[in-house]
């Protein structure tokens, strides 16, 4: 592990983690949270009904928020190195990047949620990727 550490990256897991433990709010608190946080209505009354999709997709998508935080924390020296550092933070800063600036074809196959979900989410996700972005610049020699 190396005594350098990358704020920008850590700053990254911060968000990762952050958006997870959100996502695990969607899980515990149900069709309100699902609602507020723009995941749509459909969503919302799957939960109401019991239905296991929301909770289960929800959850895989807090594992892979905690994975990304995981690579992150690797990146940044605080956690020793994991098995391909340097492509996973790759493949995150890309698809954070990609999810915030091409959402307009991800709207069709999500029609439930609100144009003010697709709009706060994909700025979240650009903002979420600059800062991976610049974090493995920073790092890209050591890892």
């Amino acid at each position: 592990m190396d005594r350098t550490r990358n704020n920008f990256l850590i700053v990254g897991a911060a968000l990762s983690a952050f958006a997870a433990l959100l996502h695990l709010g969607c899980i515990v608190f149900g069709a309100p949270w699902y609602r507020f946080l723009g995941a749509g209505e459909q969503m919302a009354q799957m939960d109401l009904a019991g239905h296991w999709y929301p909770a289960v997709a929800t959850l895989v998508i807090t594992t892979v928020l905690l994975v990304w935080s995981l690579y992150a924390l690797s990146g940044a020296g605080v956690i020793r190195k994991l098995p391909l550092t340097r492509m996973a933070l790759c493949a995150i800063t890309g698809v954070y990047l990609l999810r915030g600036v091409a959402f307009t074809p991800l709207m069709a196959y999500f029609p439930g949620n609100s144009a003010s979900f697709w709009l706060w989410s994909s700025a979240i996700c650009l903002a979420f990727g600059v800062v991976h972005l610049i974090g493995l610049r920073q790092v890209w020699a050591r890892l």
